[in-house]
């Protein structure tokens, strides 16, 4: 385990070019090896996640060559053609590998077990088991529900309409992966809209997708190879735009980063807090991911509430939104997050930790929390709790520690590797700019 040490920021005024987006990496990867031909993919993520996603379908015989720091070479045999691995597949900590890829070998006749670290195992994984079965899969999961996943495919799989009761955009990509090698459309009903990185990279390769609100169908198909140069990940930008947002004077901007609307929920956020937003769209990557420019200035802040649709919008980003909740006016109450205690971590119950030893009141309960604020922030010592938000969203924190109140520790500060290698160099270039 390893240790960060972070001390206050003095000012914060710069820019900050943020690693490519980890969910469109995975899925760029996947589509590529599913498409017939050769695709090439630029500016993806470094994450461990992604990484995983990678191994793994070398593993199952796809060529897949990379170019560091960034790029990678794909050739793919079309759908329903990967081969069985010798081994199992590890998919460390990433839940993303883990689903989406039980998904698309759903629809190859082989067999496949799925794994990973310890953390993943306590994830939940019969919201993907249950609607891959109805397809006509044979899958196996842990007498809790979680991982390790045996996967026993089908050339062939059964159209469905599935009618999901969590809004999961994992749960989502892995029916429509599914989909592709299935006799008929497919189609998956969420309780809420969530981000549709794989409806648009589907049709980027030349799928039949519809989608109706909240309803998407799939026609099955071949897909085409493609070129992407992945935008950069506004996920990781969040925690930069956060800090900048805190307080008045700071700006940080972030050049090149997805603008998908199912994932700006984190920018309405710092709008209706009082934060400036500025937002210049540039060209969309691969000509379906809107991508662009966002600048963030700092101001006095307000609390406020966060439920529904907003809620799924910025679920990853809650973290880093109840550490800027504490410097805000009255309360900020985040409801209909009980998905939160279902991540690396209990995220819910994690955030309460460690902001009640940053010295910032908070009270939650199944699916919801509220932080009291505004508060002077304490330096502490806080533990990611294997879970590289915390190890993001605490060193922020700890920058936000009035100047000359002494530095925070990060207890596992090496798990923000599994999104963003790079995360505590540019937190320090950015306080030093």
């Amino acid at each position: 385990m390893t240790r960060e040490r972070v001390a206050p920021a003095g000012r914060v005024n710069g820019e900050v070019n943020v690693p490519g987006d980890k969910s469109i990496s995975h899925r760029a990867l996947i589509l590529g090896a599913i498409a017939r031909g050769r695709t090439y993919i630029g500016n993806a993520s470094p994450a461990a996640d992604v990484l995983a996603t990678a191994t793994c379908l070398r593993a199952c015989g796809v060529w897949v060559r990379d170019f560091p720091p960034a790029r990678y070479a794909l050739d793919g045999n079309g759908v329903g053609r990967l081969r069985a691995p010798d081994g199992v597949l590890d998919c460390a900590n990433s839940g993303t590998t883990m689903r989406l890829l039980a998904g698309v070998l759903a629809g190859n006749d082989i067999e496949a077990m799925l794994d990973g670290d310890e953390s993943l195992r306590r994830r939940p994984m019969t919201r993907v088991v249950d609607p891959l079965r109805a397809m006509g899969a044979e899958i196996e999961a842990s007498p809790r529900g979680t991982a390790p996943l045996r996967v026993h495919g089908r050339e062939v799989l059964e159209g469905l309409t599935w009618r999901s009761p969590v809004a999961s955009a994992q749960v989502k990509s892995a029916i429509l992966l599914a989909g592709l090698s299935a006799a008929g459309p497919t189609t998956v009903v969420e309780p809420i809209p969530t981000r549709d990185h794989t409806e648009r990279m589907l049709r980027m390769c030349g799928v039949d997708v519809v989608s109706n609100g909240a309803e998407v169908t799939v026609h099955p198909g071949p897909l085409e190879p493609f070129g992407l140069r992945v935008p950069g990940d506004l996920g990781a930008a969040a925690f930069f735009l956060a800090l900048a947002a805190s307080r008045p004077g700071w700006r940080v901007r972030c050049p090149g980063v997805g603008l998908n609307p199912g994932r700006t929920g984190i920018l309405e956020v710092l709008q209706a807090m009082g934060a400036g937003v500025h937002v210049e769209e540039g060209a969309p990557a691969g000509g379906v991911e809107p991508a662009g420019d966002v600048e963030v200035r700092g101001t006095r802040l307000r609390g406020v509430t966060i439920s529904g649709s907003l809620t799924v919008r910025c679920i990853d980003e809650l973290p880093i939104i109840a550490v800027l909740a504490s410097q805000a006016d009255g309360d900020t109450e985040i409801r209909d997050a009980g998905e939160l205690r279902n991540k690396e971590s209990d995220r819910i119950a994690t955030l309460e930790t460690g902001l009640r030893l940053l010295g910032v009141p908070c009270d939650s309960s199944a699916e919801t929390l509220t932080i009291h604020g505004p508060v002077r922030l304490r330096p502490a010592q806080l533990d990611a709790a294997g879970d590289h938000r915390f190890a993001m969203a605490w060193a922020i924190a700890a920058a936000l520690v009035p100047a000359g109140d002494g530095e925070s520790i990060i207890d596992g500060a090496e798990t923000a590797a599994v999104s963003y290698p790079g995360f505590f160099a540019d937190l320090g270039k950015l306080l030093a700019s």
